[in-house]
């Protein structure tokens, strides 16, 4: 949980409340232009251009291209592609 101290109130926020309401938002979210105009208002420059790269590297994976051969062609560390991998090994990304 996160404390907030505002005015004299303290508001006690749960994080994963507020990760339900992002993935809320999303699952809201109709078209292809809709989702472009969302993420460019949330994320920053930086987040915009790193979380495509990400995803970039799970499918890379998912292709055989090894963690050195994806590090190098992305521009990314290899402890970066190292955690893609990870992920994928505990079963995430089945829909990717």
């Amino acid at each position: 949980m996160t404390l907030y101290h505002r005015t004299s109130i303290i508001v006690l926020v749960n994080k994963s409340s507020l990760l339900d309401a992002l993935i809320d938002a999303f699952l809201k979210i109709k078209t292809k232009k809709e989702m472009h105009e969302f993420l460019v208002g949330i994320l920053t420059r930086a987040e915009l251009e790193e979380i495509p790269t990400r995803l970039e590297i799970v499918k890379m994976l998912k292709a055989g291209v090894s963690q050195h051969e994806i590090a190098k062609k992305l521009n990314v560390g290899v402890g970066t592609v190292t955690r893609g991998s990870k992920e994928l090994q505990e079963g995430r990304f089945k829909n990717v």
